[in-house]
């Protein structure tokens, strides 16, 4: 059975009781029916029994954001994330969108799964962070009237320092205790290279030979997130390929191991490459979640911080990882783990949303920094990058003086010595 006579069964899960509703982030903002999970499941239903897509139809589609909370509070079992990634390629392959829509979904498509185009991105970008021209052009407004999605971009851009590369092999510290393949990503290596470097750090240090293949490319996730099939399809045996020789591959970004982790349903009508891809969904690790099986060897020194830790939607509601990573932080000495109120709330990011939906996402960036901001915390601490560019612009703009970084970067700072200023004073 091929996933498209998945549909209707799945569709008859839902039975419409609504405890999806007070976690749905678009719901949430708006109180309309339509841009509720069951609102969206009654026009998939109207799409299947014959109705042909129409713009306002789309409309409530693409204003989902993906986030899978509804999957974690339905009784049901309604698998809504794979109703939600079926429906968008079922957009992609009828839906005629407008000129403008295709031009920048081109433009994102063609730049994000590609660590080359985004690393030659990144010296002119640094230059024009530097210059001072950044100011000017969001004082201007020149952005925001080219096109809302061109300034999402220019402003959700972290701050660029120099970017460190990684060798092809990191040798275990003492005694091995494993060999992993590591996953450096797209957007993760490009603009957050510290992230990489501390999570290779400290896998070698808790005696782990990390395997880093210098071939590696995009795993697929905004594709696939976004009803981009055939692309995703290829972006994932590529994968495949460059890691099937390792036995656990460790990932640092919430997305990208719920992709990874999604390959087996991915591929699943390809008779050449299902199996392979079950095999590499089954070793597909995160971070927090290996290390917290693996069972910590290093030693922790102090770092006498407060951390607020935010629920990445891709590793909370996708994953199911939740514990983990606050029991990594807390076992830090001196360390204050936080929590952040609306957890099950997304912070707006949800891999191209805040691109192609900015004001929407603008408002739950604001949501969430206000809530990230009350826990009166030094540091945020997020597990994906989209999360972490998303809720560092928010914090920015509400003028609020809390840095972030990821979970690797904490345990490197500890396992380190390096003590709290290494993390309060990172510009990348």
């Amino acid at each position: 059975m091929g996933a498209e006579d998945d549909l209707p069964n799945l569709l008859s899960d839902c039975v419409h009781c609504g405890f999806c509703l007070p976690t749905c982030p678009t719901y949430v903002l708006w109180g309309e029916e339509m841009d509720s999970p069951r609102g969206r499941i009654h026009l998939m239903q109207q799409h299947v029994d014959g109705a042909p897509l129409s713009d306002a139809m789309v409309e409530h589609f693409d204003r989902c954001l993906g986030c899978m909370a509804c999957v974690t509070s339905c009784p049901s079992g309604v698998q809504y994330d794979r109703l939600i990634e079926m429906t968008r390629a079922d957009v992609e392959r009828e839906h005629p969108r407008s000129l403008k829509e295709r031009a920048i979904r081109e433009l994102v498509f063609q730049l994000f799964p590609y660590r080359r185009r985004l690393r030659a991105l990144r010296g002119p970008l640094r230059a024009y962070q530097k210059s001072g021209l950044e100011r000017l052009v969001r004082r201007s407004g020149l952005l925001e009237r080219i096109s809302p999605s061109v300034a999402a971009m220019e402003r959700l851009a972290p701050p660029l320092g120099r970017a460190s590369k990684l060798p092809e092999r990191v040798a275990a510290r003492g005694e091995r205790r494993a060999t992993v393949g590591m996953l450096t990503g797209c957007v993760q290596a490009e603009f957050f290279p510290g992230v990489n470097a501390a999570t290779a750090r400290v896998l070698a240090l808790e005696g782990c030979d990390v395997v880093i293949p210098k071939e590696q490319g995009c795993c697929g996730a905004l594709s696939m997130h976004s009803g981009r099939e055939d692309e995703a399809r290829a972006f994932a045996r590529r994968t495949i390929r460059m890691f099937e020789a390792v036995d656990v591959i460790v990932v640092n970004s919430a997305g990208c191991g719920s992709a990874m982790k999604e390959y087996r349903a991915l591929l699943a009508d390809d008779p050449a490459w299902s199996g392979r891809a079950d095999a590499l969904s089954a070793k597909t690790r995160d971070f927090a979640e290996f290390l917290a099986d693996l069972g910590p060897r290093a030693k922790r020194e102090p770092v006498p911080v407060t951390v607020a830790y935010h629920d990445a939607c891709h590793l909370a509601h996708a994953q199911g990882i939740r514990s983990q990573p606050r029991e990594l932080l807390a076992a830090i000495p001196e360390l204050t783990v936080r929590e952040i109120a609306e957890p099950e709330i997304c912070c707006g990011s949800a891999g191209t949303y805040n691109l192609f939906q900015p004001e929407a996402a603008g408002e739950l960036g604001d949501r969430k920094a206000v809530n990230v901001d009350a826990t009166r915390a030094e540091l945020l601490v997020a597990a994906n990058p989209g999360c972490s560019m998303q809720i560092a612009t928010a914090l920015r703009r509400r003028g609020a003086g809390i840095a972030v970084a990821h979970t690797a970067q904490v345990l490197d700072a500890s396992l380190r010595g390096l003590g709290r200023d290494a993390l309060l004073t990172r510009d990348s």
